[in-house]
């Protein structure tokens, strides 16, 4: 059964929980293929209920000592732009949208989803976007973002955030 998993980590993203389960992107997920879609909530104040979403198996929850179980039995990964969130998507070997809050002030999280982005390693988009980014999305085009190499990673960020 072909799966997405959202993550939020340990924010508050309602407007991804609400746009990722709204009917027009549920929709667009069932054309694509998908037919499970798993919610890692936070601590949002949106929790939907496993019947909220025809047409797809929906599961939510708020927290898991792990989400690894749930990074490696998708098909996608879309998540809020934490850099941890990321790693470990990315770590997995999983394709990747990252949603940036872009309601968030002083906001590192879209430099570092342009830079991973630039570097092929994963689609972005915003909550107001995500819709129109799933119907179009092609993960053809990502490159693997090779794990185990912590020094490469903290380079990165140190270029993303312009510290050199």
């Amino acid at each position: 059964m072909n799966t997405v998993f959202v993550t939020v980590g340990t924010t508050s993203f309602d407007d991804l929980i609400e746009g990722i389960t709204c009917p027009e992107t549920v929709q667009v997920l069932k054309a694509r293929g998908y037919e499970r879609l798993v919610l890692q909530a936070g601590r949002g104040s949106i929790l939907p209920a496993a019947d909220s979403c025809p047409h797809v198996r929906l599961e939510a929850y708020r927290f898991k000592d792990s989400i690894a179980e749930d990074i490696r039995q998708a098909d996608l990964v879309i998540s809020h732009a934490g850099a941890g969130s990321c790693l470990e998507a990315l770590g997995a070997g999983k394709p990747l949208l990252v949603v940036v809050n872009d309601k968030l002030m002083n906001n590192h999280q879209l430099e570092m989803a342009r830079q991973l982005h630039k570097d092929s390693h994963l689609l972005y988009c915003t909550c107001s976007t995500l819709t129109e980014t799933l119907r179009t999305m092609d993960l053809s085009v990502l490159q693997p973002f090779l794990p185990g190499q912590p020094k490469n990673f903290a380079n990165f960020l140190d270029k993303a955030f312009g510290v050199q």
